[in-house]
């Protein structure tokens, strides 16, 4: 029975393994009309994308259709970031694929690694936020729940980030340049989001009051689908981006006139939209255009929605709010509140009560930062010009509002000031934040000390006013990409040890921790550290130059280039350690490799002249015979996802050093630990969960807590704290003396100033010496390789909770009330 079992299991797979050797080639031939001999890498990569698409679209059809039959609530997660990467290898393993696909490439003498290289990674995201957006959808299709994502169709990703001279040097990142195989237009579908104009009040034939958004310039947002695969499951759920276009192509008259640049100017200007990521919005043109995305994604995407609803519901919207849920990922789709207003009252003739009503009951909110000055405010100028329907209804939410908290707060004028939506001064701007508090029945952290945090200070108001609005939900990363897509042999190793149960549900990685205490799987996991450590050593020589050993610790720092992520803490130690080679203080010091990576915004300078400290830094120690052995610094330029995946599982010591009290969560964090890195980080963001699961004797922790920092602010004296310690005194003598700025004297001076100015609210002084001292325990630590790799097993076997499947099964659960599709 058995051996017919196998028999009929092997026989399924040759053909598979046919008909995907027949759909590549015929792909080659038909669809992109090229010769199957000789065949380069991009056509072989396409045909390849093509081939592994059609297989999802099948099982696409029937999610679609199963959601559409369901009686069940929906979810539409809203966000101007999806940082997904690359999708071939992810969809190739989702659909168990990846033994076909390999045998399929032989014919043509390469590897699926090979083609894989040949795809862009999507510039569809800046960081964090667009990665977690990424992996919650992700995690939506492995629970197989109903969620639609939205989100926007960038030509052009954030930047491709190269180094001249040491500096950051933006170029264009045309990702989408030679297409994108994955996408399925949906010309159907195409919606008309409006800008500028004027609004006009009326009374309608039976005396209803009602106002009309005259004059205005319409905009086509396009929609674009791509599949999203649950993994092995038979569901693939939906991402639609749209794509801005004009109404017209061009003017014909001014055409025929001979104005040509002005008979296709309104077709320039619409496109703009969606052109580039995030615009730099230092000037009032980007914050012009920052705002167009951010309504045009919201205004199409809410309109999509209604459009189906009325298709089965009609005019009817008395079920719609408790039917839907929108959940708005950060403050960029804020707007979707007073535009869900506008849709429903002007264009579904829906009474102000009732609208406000639905609109409270389905949106929900989530926040991502604890900085005053990520919290968009825009002014009321710019939005009177660009939404003056939207300003309109944004003054009538604000009226009412304050209406009620004045029946709370009799005679108190400050606490209607504070929580106003309008902020008020000479130049008034609308608080972005506010506003989707006010209008969503949800507002959710992403770490228990950032919700703590958001409670008690950011939103204190807010909190007092709707205690039960507030939750957490502390957040996760796919274990699927994560893990088993970027570390191939640890996946193996796992498999083998506790099964594959933990792809699918990362709870069940606690079983590795007996391994721990097993000197041959203590082995066997150094083996797979090590093969993980050469892919990286060929990547950063292939990228910089400089060579990496193997048997140095790999003491790594990735992420957006940032103050309050003081990165700048991390360059002070590595001075500090060269300060002691120089003067031969090399005893029990082990060989570290410093690697740090990330991308600076084009209009933040200080950032990117830590960039350039960072390049400079690595210039003279790289360069110095005495630190050959003992010390490499090197800056990874292009930091991106398809980059993190090589990074990731090769890292041992995982740098998250922020100001405590600053970052919200942190994803990184997660990634590192699940891939058996150790931390060393202060008590921020999800730092904190980290330290409690994994143990604090598994943890490198430094630094002054949230309470701390509050504390010190008060009466800070970084110049003292200098003159007390003698090493610290001698990181800032080699900074201000131009050992690393010979050649462009003082141009530092920025930077040195600031650490020591009694004001810099990074406390990056008051934190140097113990990480100092926690750097020194993890030097101690890692000189016992049999600890360390005991350590590093413990992390990766605690990491279960910070899977994005728990995340979202608490969304599921607590927020949205959803369950799986059957």
């Amino acid at each position: 029975m058995t051996a017919t079992l196998d028999s009929r299991f092997s026989d399924t797979c040759q053909k598979i393994l046919d008909v995907l050797e027949r759909e590549v080639e015929r792909h080659l031939a038909y669809t992109l009309g090229h010769d199957a001999t000789a065949v380069e890498g991009p056509y072989l990569y396409r045909a390849l994308a093509i081939a592994v698409r059609d297989r999802l679209v099948t099982e696409w059809r029937e999610t679609r259709a199963r959601m559409a039959a369901s009686e069940q609530k929906k979810v539409y997660y809203l966000s101007l970031e999806f940082l997904i990467g690359r999708s071939l290898s992810n969809a190739v393993a989702n659909l168990d694929l990846e033994e076909s696909v390999r045998k399929s490439l032989h014919q043509f003498g390469v590897e699926l690694e090979e083609i894989a290289e040949e795809e862009q990674d999507a510039g569809l995201g800046n960081g964090g936020l667009g990665r977690l957006a990424a992996c919650f959808l992700d995690s939506c299709a492995n629970l197989q729940l109903p969620v639609v994502g939205y989100g926007l169709r960038y030509e052009y990703g954030m930047f491709h980030q190269r180094i001249e001279n040491g500096r950051q040097v933006e170029n264009p990142d045309h990702w989408l340049r030679d297409g994108n195989p994955w996408e399925f237009e949906r010309t159907e579908s195409a919606r008309r989001v409006h800008f500028y104009g004027h609004t006009e009040h009326y009374r309608s034939e039976d005396g209803i009051a009602k106002v009309r958004w005259s004059g205005c310039h319409d905009v086509l947002a396009m929609p674009f689908d791509l599949p999203i695969p649950g993994y092995r499951n038979g569901t693939v759920n939906t991402l639609r981006l749209w794509k801005a276009l004009a109404t017209d192509e061009f003017d014909l008259d001014e055409f025929n006139a001979g104005s040509y640049t002005e008979a296709v100017a309104a077709k320039n200007m619409a496109e703009q939209i969606t052109m580039v990521l995030y615009p730099n919005d230092s000037s009032e043109n980007g914050k012009e255009l920052r705002l167009k995305q951010q309504y045009f994604l919201v205004s199409a995407s809410l309109q999509d929605v209604l459009a189906e609803w009325v298709k089965t519901h009609g005019e009817d919207f008395s079920e719609f709010g408790s039917s839907n849920c929108f959940q708005l990922n950060d403050t960029h789709p804020a707007c979707a509140v007073p535009e869900l207003m506008r849709l429903l009252i002007d264009e579904h003739d829906v009474e102000w009560e009732q609208a406000w009503s639905i609109v409270r009951k389905c949106m929900a909110y989530t926040n991502h930062t604890l900085l005053p000055e990520a919290l968009e405010r825009w002014s009321v100028r710019l939005f009177s010009n660009l939404l003056p329907r939207l300003l309109e209804i944004i003054y009538e939410i604000n009226a009412r509002f304050l209406a009620e908290v004045a029946e709370q707060f009799p005679g108190d004028a400050e606490v209607l000031r504070r929580v106003s939506l309008i902020e008020d001064g000479e130049h008034p701007h609308v608080r972005m934040a506010y506003l989707a508090i006010v209008g969503s029945f949800s507002v959710n952290g992403v770490a228990g000390l950032h919700t703590k945090l958001l409670k008690e200070g950011l939103f204190k108001d807010f909190h007092t006013l709707w205690p039960d609005k507030f939750n957490n939900k502390t957040n996760g990363v796919t274990q699927r990409r994560w893990l088993a897509h970027c570390n191939p042999k640890l996946r193996d190793l796992l498999i083998e040890s506790i099964g594959p149960e933990w792809q699918t549900d990362l709870s069940h990685i606690s079983k590795l921790a007996p391994f721990a205490a097993d000197a041959g799987f203590r082995d066997r996991w150094r083996v797979v550290k090590q093969h993980n450590k050469q892919r990286l050593i060929q990547t950063v020589k292939r990228e910089t130059g400089v060579e990496f050993s193997d048997s140095a610790l790999f003491d790594v720092q990735v992420k957006r280039i940032h103050e309050y992520k003081r990165q700048l803490l991390n360059v002070l130690h590595a001075i500090h350690l060269y300060d002691r080679i120089q003067r031969g203080e090399t005893a029990g010091m082990i060989s570290r490799c410093i690697l740090i990576g990330g991308k600076a915004a084009p209009g933040y300078h200080v950032a990117k002249l830590i960039v350039k400290l960072v390049n400079d830094v690595s210039q003279v120690i790289n360069n110095d015979p005495a630190a050959h052995d003992l010390l490499k610094v090197v800056f990874l330029p292009n930091y991106r996802v398809s980059a993190m995946e090589v990074i990731c599982p090769a890292a041992e010591l995982s740098e998250q050093i922020s100001t405590a009290g600053k970052e919200a969560s942190g994803t990184g964090n997660m990634k590192f630990m699940m891939n058996g890195a150790l931390t060393i980080g202060t008590l921020d963001g999800a730092n904190i969960e980290i330290r409690e699961h994994a143990g604090d004797e598994n943890f490198f922790l430094f630094g002054l807590d949230a309470a701390g920092v509050a504390t010190t602010r008060t009466n800070y004296r970084p110049n003292e704290i200098i003159a007390a310690d003698p090493e610290i005194e001698r990181i800032m003598q080699m900074l201000e003396g131009g050992v690393f700025s010979r050649s462009e004297p003082g141009i530092f001076s920025m930077l040195t100033t600031g650490l020591r100015n009694p004001h810099d609210p990074w406390l990056t002084i008051a934190d140097l010496r113990s990480f100092i001292d926690a750097q020194k325990r993890a030097n101690d630590a890692y000189r016992d390789p049999d600890h360390w790799n005991t350590m590093s097993i413990l992390n990766t076997a605690s990491s279960g909770w910070f899977a994005s499947d728990r995340t979202i099964g608490q969304y599921a659960e607590e927020i949205w009330n959803v369950k799986p599709l059957s």
